[in-house]
């Protein structure tokens, strides 16, 4: 399970003003300055009130058209446009003020950095951790890291199943780095769990190395590993492949669901 990776496709102390998230932010504002303008133009000029909910879907129009403008992914031009809307719309709800405060501080500790790395929470599942297991040299002791663990379960399943083996977890989002630090001492795993960001660990520390990224992280992570996993490692990717990079083995898990790819580094 994956979240708050480091930011991938630029360099670690990029600009902020390169962050896909801020840009829509920003898009976001200038939709909401247009919509207020117009809103003041409207009643003397045209007799016509302008209500929330067209103003809603307004500024969603606009802040779509100026995210596709700041040349964002197209995921982003249709968040851009269905924020507002949500907005209006989960106002109406007979909701308390606390629950949506919980709500916010439940996304900020699941999620946390996701703004800045371009790369969500997404689950692995038992089949992956399997076919992880299988790829993994036999024989010999191994070190394993994975990068942006989640609440575990791979690295949990790995230390069972290679016992002379050292595996270590890597997440930066607080909550899924204590529930796999809870789940491991109640469980009596050997598993190792850090809390940081998988751009300070050396790579070359390690014979395997697995992530369950996004595309936009991948770049990056290719860089990484050429340039820090010594000669016969073994980089793991499941769903997500290098750009470019044609993989050296390629398994389906669940069959007809994502792809497992591995690269030897030569």
């Amino acid at each position: 399970m994956h979240s708050g990776r480091s930011a991938a496709g630029s360099p670690r102390h990029a600009s902020f003003t390169r962050i896909p998230a801020l840009r829509a932010l920003f898009a976001q504002a200038v939709a909401f300055a247009l919509v207020l303008m117009l809103a003041h133009a409207l009643p003397p000029f045209a007799g016509v009130q302008l209500t929330i909910a067209v103003a809603a879907v307004i500024q969603g129009v606009a802040a779509a058209v100026l995210t596709r403008m700041l040349r964002l992914a197209p995921w982003w031009v249709a968040i851009g446009f269905c924020f507002p809307i949500a907005l209006v719309a989960s106002s109406a709800m007979p909701l308390p003020p606390f629950a949506y405060f919980a709500g916010f501080l439940i996304l900020l500790v699941l999620y946390w950095s996701t703004f800045r790395t371009q790369v969500p929470f997404y689950p692995s599942n038992p089949a992956a951790w399997r076919a992880v297991a299988k790829l993994l040299p036999a024989g010999r002791p191994l070190r394993i890291a994975d990068v942006g663990s989640g609440f575990g379960g791979l690295v949990m399943h790995l230390a069972r199943v290679r016992p002379e083996s050292e595996v270590l977890g890597i997440e930066l989002a607080p909550l899924p780095w204590l529930c796999s630090l809870l789940r491991a001492r109640v469980a009596g795993s050997p598993s190792r769990f850090v809390r940081r960001d998988y751009e300070t660990l050396d790579f070359a520390d390690f014979d395997v190395v697995f992530a369950y990224l996004s595309p936009a992280a991948m770049p990056a992570l290719w860089q990484k590993a050429r340039a820090e996993m010594r000669q016969g490692a073994l980089l793991l990717s499941y769903e997500f492949t290098i750009p470019g990079v044609e993989p050296d083995v390629v398994v389906h898990p669940s069959g007809a669901g994502p792809a497992l790819y591995g690269w030897r580094i030569e």
